[in-house]
């Protein structure tokens, strides 16, 4: 992670956005340091492209205020133009020039400021260098690949610069292997260049591999904002839970103590850990225990369970329902008892029907209250 300096590059200071009756923003404050790379991350109508698009200059907010370099730049009453901002965007969709070529693309904004001839050559070519476009320089959009020509999209951003580099959903047009070699070519270069980074996707693991900082979103306020290590091992709410792939649910009764959490359900009494304030969660009230599919284990037939349990794990039992390869581990669908779903990962086929005992750790149990 980005070491803070004490001086953000963004601020967000309460941010207000709404369409007529739909609140896109309610409040919103956040900062990032200059360097880091900020990731946002939530469902689809929690307002990060809304946060993105006021940012960018495209919308204008309804409150609050937003500065660069301690300089406002957007409030209700006045806005900075997108173009005075020292702020570049990478689209969704490329939005590359298609009659022009790869060379004029990445050239536009240092034509529109006027540089002289050489020296923009010099700039476009070290800029392809750096995105592996060497010997494209003549071909245009429709002759690249996907992945090609956003490379394209974001060899033009950074030729000029930018203070702070934005990215909508870059990968999204792209398909599986694209997007997971690119996200890794990205991280790699803007940690290299130290660019600061504003990114927004829906992808959780294209923000992992990209973030000093995870924000996560939910009906336009922060859900959580923290680094992706503590977001993933502790989430803050059940909607985080789930966005980060902790699908796995079984309701029941709070049934523990702050030092001792638990919650009693069809499953018996299974421990976790808190990941809310405790005082949402009463003896005997309503709660809700997430999980995810990794971090259940398939428990051997001929297994001590009392061995297990001392090992501070929970043991649930299931019948299993489907099971389905998936190209390096087969993933099971099992029920309990009362018909809870739980979801699992196995290196082996697992028969259907066939009643399973699996192995849960306390710690990848998240616990909270409804």
């Amino acid at each position: 992670m980005v070491p803070v300096t004490g001086k953000p590059l963004l601020e967000v200071r309460n941010l207000q956005k709404s369409y007529g009756d739909y609140k896109a923003l309610t409040g919103l404050s956040l900062e990032l340091q200059e360097g880091e790379i900020i990731s946002v991350l939530g469902p689809s109508g929690c307002g990060k492209s809304t946060l993105l698009h006021l940012v960018a200059g495209l919308s204008r907010p309804d409150g609050g205020e937003i500065l660069l370099h301690g300089q406002t730049i957007a409030t209700a009453a006045k806005m900075l133009p997108p173009e005075k901002r020292g702020i570049n965007m990478v689209f969704q969709d490329y939005a590359l020039w298609p009659h022009l070529n790869v060379f004029e693309n990445v050239a536009y904004g240092l034509k529109e400021k006027r540089m002289p001839a050489q020296q923009m050559k010099d700039k476009v070519a070290g800029a392809l260098a750096l995105l592996q476009l060497e010997g494209f320089e003549r071909r245009l959009p429709p002759q690249l690949s996907g992945g090609q020509q956003q490379r394209v999209a974001i060899a033009r951003a950074l030729v000029t610069e930018p203070r702070l580099m934005l990215l909508d959903e870059p990968l999204s047009n792209l398909d599986m292997r694209l997007r997971v070699e690119m996200r890794t070519e990205m991280s790699v270069l803007f940690r290299r260049l130290r660019m600061s980074v504003f990114h927004v996707t829906h992808d959780p693991e294209e923000a992992f591999a990209m973030a000093d900082r995870l924000l996560l979103m939910r009906s336009g306020a922060i859900d959580q904002f923290d680094t992706p290590f503590a977001c993933y091992h502790k989430p803050a709410s059940r909607q985080a839970a789930s966005l980060l792939g902790a699908i796995n649910v079984l309701k029941g009764q709070f049934a523990g103590t702050a030092e001792d959490p638990a919650i009693a359900c069809s499953a018996g009494r299974i421990s976790g850990i808190l990941c809310e304030p405790g005082g949402r969660l009463q003896v005997n009230g309503p709660a809700e225990l997430r999980f995810r599919p990794e971090a259940l284990a398939l428990l051997q037939e001929n297994s001590d369970i009392a061995g297990e349990r001392d090992r501070k794990t929970n043991i649930l039992e299931a019948r299993v329902v489907h099971c389905v390869f998936e190209g390096t581990r087969w993933r099971t669908l099992a029920e309990t008892a009362r018909g809870e779903r739980l979801y699992l990962f196995s290196e082996d086929y697992v028969e259907t029907d066939k009643d399973i005992r699996m192995v849960l750790p306390s710690h990848a149990a998240y616990l909270y209250g409804l």
